[in-house]
């Protein structure tokens, strides 16, 4: 199935073998999401697996051990946990969501220069899934270490429609 006008969010979802998970619950003194009238402010995810815990292969510096590819890896699985938080924001309707800004730290090395790259894992992942409304202005930036030693962290904000 390709991402077309007449499938849905979930469909495109399930056509690329995903499924949206349970909402992480927060690991400190924040909520994983807030809203501001038809705004949907979603907290840092993690790339945090099924089981709970994120995939060593998701785990230290982009340029220092981690690949380009297992960023873009673990940046996808943090998007996935992005849009499920924003589901939840969204009374749980993936289509009711226009992303308007995902933001990147990329846990990485200082002469790592592919950060952009890496965030395409991101990006693409909810571009494909929310179709036109998954386009999105964003930012990649370079962090000395994240949560967990995670290798990215994924945050973003949605417009609810109505």
């Amino acid at each position: 199935m390709t991402a077309t006008s007449q499938s849905t969010p979930l469909e495109r979802l399930a056509a690329l073998g995903l499924t949206l998970p349970t909402p992480a619950a927060p690991v400190a003194n924040y909520v994983p999401w807030t809203r501001s009238g038809n705004l949907a402010f979603v907290s840092g995810q993690l790339p945090v697996g099924a089981g709970g815990a994120i995939d060593p292969a998701h785990k230290g510096k982009l340029g220092a051990g981690v690949s380009l590819e297992a960023g873009q890896g673990a940046a996808k699985i943090a998007a996935l946990n992005v849009l499920a938080q924003a589901a939840a924001a969204a009374g749980g309707d993936l289509g009711r969501l226009r992303c308007l800004r995902l933001g990147g730290f990329i846990n990485s090395a200082g002469d790592f220069g592919q950060l952009p790259q890496v965030l395409n894992g991101a990006s693409d992942l909810v571009a494909t899934v929310l179709g036109e409304n998954g386009r999105h202005a964003r930012f990649a930036v370079g962090v000395a270490q994240l949560p967990l030693d995670a290798a990215v962290e994924v945050d973003a904000t949605f417009e609810i429609l109505e």
